[in-house]
């Protein structure tokens, strides 16, 4: 899939989003695209990493401290009190 089929699949979901709304005024929507993406981001990305969080944070470009946090926040990750 090409960046381009990426950027078209997140416009139809935001446009049908919007379509959904039927006239009414959105709400924190940065933060609802980026929590609905980055939780799957993150899950496939681990995946094809088979868990090296050291590779799967160069691979997203972030800190592996950031990564393991967002692997926490979206709860993929158990700590050793889970």
């Amino acid at each position: 899939m090409s960046k381009k089929q990426i950027d078209d699949c997140i416009r139809a979901s935001v446009e049908q989003y919007f379509k959904d709304l039927r006239g009414a005024e959105p709400g924190g929507l940065h933060d609802l695209i980026i929590a609905t993406v980055e939780k799957p981001l993150l899950d496939v990305v681990m995946r094809h990493a088979e868990g090296n969080q050291s590779k799967a944070a160069e691979w997203l470009g972030i800190n592996r401290n950031t990564l393991r946090r967002k692997l926490l926040d979206h709860r993929l990750l158990k700590t050793d009190d889970s």
